[in-house]
């Protein structure tokens, strides 16, 4: 996305790199539930779970950039670098705006990981859609 500032201090900083990222995504819809895992081996470590109605679009719109997403119901595992671009693309916290679950749960567990470190970003579209594998139901599981 070209260069990324440092930080998005005000809203309407926020809200204009938000619209920057969807509108280089023709297609996009946001997710009704999203997060991201650490795998390790059968086990999954996930940071903040965007629930149904609590969804946060930036990082939704950041994550789907890194990993090709634009709409439906996905799965996609991520390498440790592009988990780390999805937080480098995504400087949202020096704004007080907006709470910022996801920033504050990604960063800690990036920081726990090796570089053989393995992730998975979990987008789930529908509910009324049965759930695509085990890590989209972990997910489901974890939504209120």
């Amino acid at each position: 996305m070209g260069d990324v500032p440092e930080r998005w201090v005000t809203a309407d900083e926020v809200i204009e790199v938000r619209e920057r990222y969807i509108a280089q995504m023709p297609g996009f819809r946001g997710p009704v539930a999203y997060s991201v895992a650490r795998i390790v081996g059968d086990e999954l470590t996930f940071a903040h779970v965007n629930e149904v109605g609590g969804t946060h679009l930036l990082p939704a719109a950041v994550l789907a950039f890194v990993c090709g997403h634009r709409s439906g119901n996905a799965t996609y595992e991520l390498t440790r670098e592009q988990f780390a671009e999805a937080v480098r693309l995504a400087p949202a916290g020096a704004c007080d705006a907006f709470d910022h679950p996801n920033l504050w749960s990604w960063r800690p567990l990036l920081a726990s990981t090796t570089e053989r470190s393995r992730f998975v970003a979990v987008f789930v579209d529908d509910l009324d859609v049965p759930p695509l594998g085990d890590r989209e139901r972990a997910v489901r599981a974890r939504l209120a």
